[in-house]
């Protein structure tokens, strides 16, 4: 277990490093609490995972939060997080000392507990809300490997402040500079991204930037219309695991930017 609030997590990141990484294909997003099946697309698109660590917390996203299905509707459930300053980075957060894992494992449990595919599901949340570490990177981080073994993702993470460490650095500036130091000459972004990013300041650099779009999938929800779009929890409890791997590893496009 970690020893310190800051110390950042090594397992992923040691062999990440050791990896030659030289004409690879980056993706970096900030941590999600089970986020949609898109975050597990891409992760599985990339040669490599760059996850956020030292950037802000930034309140009403989804970092500790996220949509489920409750009663035929979707229901936010977040991860509470102890008081602090807006300063602080993800990597600086805690959840909060009364936060009771056991009382959102029971409300995620009760939610699903008719699902196909509830039981070995259901294990994977158990392992992700019972993970014995408060700070809220290192418990994101957790909860993103556990997910990707569960859907047989193998592709290695590493904490973006092991690449580099300008803070003065922000937007694309910054996702160039990670690419670079990773050694990438694609890097790939979700779809939200084209707002953000244009295409010639990264072929600048020698890198071909593209947006991942994932294709829509509807499948039954305890006989409810279907609200898309949900946790990753909702796709797995409802989806053998073979199909949701399979439309991990494809049921997206790739879109090359302008």
């Amino acid at each position: 277990m970690p020893t310190s609030d800051t110390e950042t997590p090594l397992t992923s990141t040691r062999d990440a490093l050791r990896t030659p990484l030289r004409g690879s294909t980056v993706g970096i997003m900030q941590p999600y609490f089970f986020p949609y099946i898109g975050y597990f697309q891409l992760i599985a698109a990339v040669d490599l995972f760059i996850v956020h660590d030292r950037v802000k917390y930034t309140k009403k996203g989804w970092i500790n939060r996220n949509r489920f299905l409750q009663d035929g509707r979707d229901a936010l459930m977040s991860l509470p997080l102890k008081a602090g300053s807006d300063a602080l980075d993800i990597v600086e957060r805690e959840l909060a000392p009364d936060f009771r894992r056991d009382k959102l494992l029971n409300r995620i449990g009760e939610a699903y507990r008719k699902a196909p595919h509830f039981d070995s599901v259901f294990a994977l949340v158990r392992r992700v809300l019972m993970f014995d570490d408060s700070n809220l990177f290192r418990f994101l981080w957790h909860s993103i490997e556990q997910t990707c073994r569960h859907l047989g993702i193998a592709t290695p993470m590493v904490p973006a402040s092991a690449l580099y460490a300008d803070p003065a650095l922000a937007g694309a500036d910054r996702v160039i500079a990670l690419c670079r130091a990773a050694g990438a000459t694609r890097y790939v972004n979700p779809i939200g991204g084209v707002e953000l990013y244009g295409g010639a300041a990264f072929r600048a650099q020698g890198i071909d930037l593209r947006f991942l779009r994932a294709k829509p999938f509807e499948y039954p929800q305890l006989g409810a219309p279907f609200v898309p779009w949900l946790s990753i929890v909702d796709v797995m409890m409802f989806n053998p695991v073979a199909e949701v791997r399979e439309r991990v590893a494809s049921a997206y496009e790739l879109r090359a930017a302008a």
